[in-house]
């Protein structure tokens, strides 16, 4: 596949074609700095680009996990698609197409489509930490992606690109990855809460520790009837991991390594980041200590008391309309709920309301960036079309008319820009059926050089948190381990497994006996289960490419 595509990139150098057009910028945010690239690559993209043929008409596919829209909402979407269709037909002589990958067993799904390496598919949106980039790239199914054919096909995503990030991109040496890598974004996880109750609960300013959350919950569920609340945290029983992860970052220099398991069990310190450590199986006091913290959660009625088989919970939309005092989930959202959006019936109800975000992490300045391969694209290896399709994405990513459409729909249909240079609903504007970009899920190339920004975020206090972070953070540090699981994958599934059933007990202050006597029988179950088997092998291989 490799030299074929090279003889077709050579052949294509020859003949007449269209050539990539340029991106409007737009002034959208703070982001626009990670946009420097190295005198060698901005050289070559102010080199003439050499002419493509594109004389036939291609479609190309991508696909993505999301919802596919149905009935008018499918609808609206294809006027989007049409329209878009009239700009790539223009431009590199393509339509797109999409094909959408639903939540239900969706890994497995996507994974499985992928595999059948059947030509349907061009354009392929993949992740390193959530949809395994790396074990497709390694099993072949991602084409590699040589800097010729991108510089060509795909110049101004090469030229915006830094040199030191695609070779976080890179598997084997070879380029599979196009990263999302200009868009700011926080995933960090952390609990919203209401910051005028902490006022009333003593904390004037704020939470910002587990001790904080501690007396938050302690005035929200004695004072429940006059707040009107039903509970404090509906959880729905499934977050007892993350609440883990939330604690350790909270009390160590904790940094886990994407991808090897959901309870991001193993990795290493901020200063000392290529020895492995396991801070859940091996710092028993840390954990009797959280042990402790959640049973007096339970004792006083935080959650319901079967919040295990609480899953269909509705916590969130009861923040909203202030039913809950906290929402668990990760900074993106707390953007969403701190702003006074019309969803966000708390602030129409009452004008002292506001969000405050207690970070995990916080105590200990713990803070890591999101991978810049949390959301990336690849082209498929059994692709017909691949030089088109690095045409499309670049279009997408980087053409203006092209990025809005995608991402937001058609002007004054699903959007309108305000005088501000705003985006915001238009009058008649109907969620359920114009929220074109929630059916798209671009979430593989979004560019802070073209977003807009909503008009109904809380901006200032978005930004405070975002400076915040930026002075704290470091880069997420693995970008290039990808490790070999293939003789430790029963040990790691194993280890996940029981760390989650004892989570389940923990987390939720469910366990019987004593903190020091359930912890010890976690650590022993995970013993069992090869938890130190896995740790070697993994420092083994990260001896190997790092030190």
């Amino acid at each position: 596949m490799k030299k074929k595509l090279f003889a077709v990139l050579l052949a294509a150098s020859m003949v007449l074609g269209l050539t990539a057009c340029g991106a409007k910028e737009a002034p959208a945010s703070k982001a626009e700095t990670k946009t420097e690239t190295t005198t060698e690559q901005s050289s070559a993209s102010e080199e003439a680009a050499p002419a493509i043929d594109t004389s036939e008409h291609v479609k190309i596919t991508y696909m993505f996990t999301g919802s596919k829209p149905e009935g008018a909402a499918m609808d609206r979407f294809m006027e989007m698609n049409d329209k878009l269709n009239e700009i790539l037909t223009e431009k590199c002589n393509a339509e797109l197409e999409f094909y959408w990958i639903g939540w239900t067993d969706y890994l497995s799904v996507y994974n499985m489509t992928i595999a059948a390496m059947d030509g349907s598919i061009d354009l392929i949106g993949t992740a390193s930490d959530w949809l395994d980039a790396w074990p497709n790239a390694k099993n072949g199914a991602f084409l590699e992606l040589t800097e010729d054919m991108l510089k060509t096909y795909a110049p101004q995503t090469w030229a915006s690109v830094p040199a030191e990030n695609w070779e976080l991109c890179k598997y084997d040496g070879n380029i599979y990855l196009m990263p999302e890598d200009n868009y700011a974004q926080w995933t960090n996880h952390g609990f919203i809460y209401r910051a005028d109750w902490a006022e009333k609960a003593g904390l004037a300013n704020g939470v910002h520790s587990w001790e904080d959350m501690t007396k938050y919950f302690e005035y929200t569920t004695a004072n429940a009837d006059a707040l009107g609340i039903k509970q404090a945290w509906d959880s729905d029983g499934t977050q007892n991991t993350q609440l883990a992860s939330g604690w350790v970052a909270s009390h160590t220099n904790f940094v886990p390594i994407d991808g090897i398991c959901s309870s991001a069990l193993w990795g290493g310190t901020k200063d000392d980041l290529y020895t492995i450590v396991t801070p859940a199986y091996t710092d028993t006091d840390m954990m009797v200590e959280y042990a402790k913290m959640m049973k007096s959660w339970n004792d006083m009625g935080v959650w319901k008391k079967d919040v295990l088989n609480n899953t269909t919970s509705t916590n969130r939309d009861d923040y909203r309309v202030g039913l809950v005092a906290a929402e668990q989930h990760h900074t993106q959202t707390w953007t969403d709920l701190c702003s006074p959006t019309p969803s966000n019936k708390i602030y129409q109800d009452d004008p002292n309301a506001k969000s405050g975000f207690f970070y995990f992490g916080e105590e200990t300045k713990n803070v890591v960036a999101l991978s810049i391969t949390h959301g990336a694209m690849a082209v498929s290896a059994a692709s017909k079309n691949p030089e088109r399709a690095l045409m499309v994405y670049d279009l997408l990513r980087n053409d203006e008319a092209c990025y809005r459409l995608i991402n937001y729909g058609i002007e004054g249909v699903s959007y309108e820009i305000d005088e501000n240079g705003y985006r915001q609903n238009p009058e008649g504007y109907n969620p359920d059926t114009d929220n074109v970009g929630g059916a798209t899920s671009w979430w593989w190339g979004r560019n802070d050089n073209l977003e807009l920004r909503s008009a109904d975020r809380a901006w200032d206090q978005i930004e405070a948190l975002y400076d915040e972070y930026d002075k704290i953070k470091i880069n997420y540090p693995y970008g290039q381990f990808i490790p070999n699981c293939d003789t430790i994958q029963g040990k790691i599934d194993n280890c996940n497994e029981q760390f989650g059933n004892y989570m389940k007990q923990i987390s939720f202050g469910l366990y019987t006996g004593t903190a020091e006597e359930i912890v010890a029988e976690m650590q022993a179950a995970l013993k069992a289960a090869g938890i130190e088997d896995v740790t070697a092998e993994l420092q083994a291989q990260i001896d190997a490419l790092y030190k």
